[in-house]
């Protein structure tokens, strides 16, 4: 018991000082697959929150079903109680320079091109998106 007590005094500093002292992150990596227009729209506030509020980076990439939000014809409905849909929060994550992305699987295989992305959205290239996933100075959060 005499030498526990040491090692466990020591474990517990090592670990509160880390997490104490520990930077916050630099930002997110929301990553959006599903179709539910509700959930689409939860990542677009926690996203906004993070741009916005608290001033990090967001990079965002949309994949399967998800990726009809990236397009310009897709009209999504507003939501209570702000009256706003996800088309326009994620307009605003662009303007408030979010880097927006869809998988390099979704267009070809929708039937889709560039061309009929919104503005400031682009496509995905496998290195890259590996690296910025395993960045540690990001988050990762997948809807």
């Amino acid at each position: 018991m005499n030498r526990v007590l040491p090692v466990l005094i020591l474990s517990f500093s090592v670990l509160f000082s880390s997490s104490l002292f520990a930077e916050p992150a630099k930002g997110l990596n929301v990553i959006v697959t599903t179709a539910d227009r509700q959930t689409q729209m939860m990542s677009m506030v926690i996203s906004t929150m993070a741009v916005k509020k608290q001033g990090k980076q967001v990079n965002i990439t949309f994949c399967g079903e998800a990726g009809d939000l990236a397009l310009k014809t897709t009209e999504t409905p507003t939501f209570l109680p702000a009256k706003k849909s996800p088309t326009m929060l994620l307009k605003g994550l662009i303007e408030a320079g979010a880097d927006v992305k869809v998988c390099p699987l979704y267009l070809p295989n929708a039937g889709k091109t560039t061309d009929d992305l919104l503005p400031g959205i682009t496509v995905a290239k496998p290195p890259v998106m590996t690296g910025v996933l395993l960045d540690q100075d990001f988050q990762n959060l997948t809807f």
